[in-house]
């Protein structure tokens, strides 16, 4: 049975900014009278919103026009919903969420949606919904765990797991840009970015500081390592390791991502022994620079660069790419020297 909040007098100017929804004071000429509210006095709900009396709402928090909050919800301190959002199923918010106009958080669905602190949902974007895999059995359990300061624009889908074993991770300070898609299973670390378009399948793995331009595609199963660039319009069908920037339609590797490490504050040193490391690996020039299996093992046993934190991060990715379950390593040219 949903709470239906009933009008009354014209409405305050504090009651107004608390929503910071001013212009919306045209749908109603009275201020509600709340009765049975089961919040706290400094929660500001629109009287034509919809919200369940079993629902925990925080200190704070502002519900705007036709909004629902289900039975099960739990609104932290301070959120705000915008008008038309809506938060269903057993979904909990951190302290400061803002839902944009017209975002849905949460699924009527066994499981839950978990989501941090000061995290926004943007225009239309739908979170924590039934994952979209033909394996996921009705009934089953499922799960999405956001962190805090993500920044979720408009129109994007993140879907719930595939099933109860497993959950679908988005960590900390992410911007995920209008209409991505972040399926059921995947991985996401902190601090990437995710421009417009950027469809990532299930079961993908990213770690953190990767950006991908416009329109990328990952493939089921793929990882992304940290500090790590994707072209616009690439579809990437193996994995793209640590520092690496990547493109075309079928991705291949076009070199480190420098422009990006350097934005991430690594060093002259750290930078110019990872292009040697890389070009003894991946830049053949004739027949006789031996296998990609020996070339991998001669820069493992080279002095200084093995001894450089930064090219063993980068070798063990590589390495970890071509490990049981994985798909391997983007393409990459072949150099004939001229």
């Amino acid at each position: 049975m949903y709470l239906l909040l009933k009008l009354g007098r014209p409405f305050s100017s504090a009651y107004r900014s608390s929503l910071s929804l001013q212009h919306f004071s045209t749908y109603v000429a009275e201020e509600p009278k709340i009765e049975a509210l089961p919040t706290t006095t400094s929660s500001f709900i629109h009287p034509t919103a919809i919200v369940h009396p079993n629902a925990t709402i925080g200190e704070g928090v502002s519900i705007g026009p036709f909004c629902t909050v289900g039975s099960f919800a739990k609104l932290g301190n301070g959120c705000q919903l915008y008008p038309g959002s809506h938060i269903f199923g057993n979904t909990a918010l951190g302290a400061s969420c803002i839902l944009m106009t017209g975002a849905v958080v949460g699924d009527d669905l066994p499981g839950s949606t978990t989501v941090g602190s000061n995290n926004i949902i943007g225009h239309h974007a739908v979170v924590g919904v039934k994952c979209q895999d033909m394996k996921y059995k009705p009934g089953d359990e499922c799960f999405l765990d956001v962190g805090d300061n993500n920044d979720i624009r408009e129109h994007t889908s993140i879907h719930r797991s595939s099933k109860s074993s497993d959950m679908t991770v988005i960590g900390n300070s992410n911007l995920i840009m209008g209409s991505c898609h972040i399926a059921h299973d995947c991985k996401i670390g902190n601090n990437n970015i995710f421009a417009n378009n950027t469809l990532l399948a299930g079961h993908v793995e990213v770690e953190d500081y990767a950006h991908t331009a416009g329109a990328t595609v990952v493939h089921q199963f793929c990882h992304v390592g940290s500090f790590s660039f994707i072209g616009g319009g690439s579809v990437v069908s193996q994995d793209v390791p640590r520092f690496m920037m990547v493109a075309g339609e079928r991705a291949e590797l076009r070199g480190l991502n420098l422009e990006g490490l350097r934005r991430r504050g690594f060093s002259a040193t750290e930078i110019k022994s990872l292009r040697t490391a890389y070009r003894k690996i991946f830049m053949v020039i004739n027949a006789s620079s031996g296998s990609f299996e020996a070339r991998l093992a001669d820069v493992e046993q080279l002095g200084e660069l093995a001894h450089t934190s930064a090219v063993q991060t980068m070798l063990q990715s590589i390495r970890d790419s071509f490990a049981e379950n994985r798909r391997g390593i983007c393409k990459f040219r072949h150099w004939n020297g001229s």
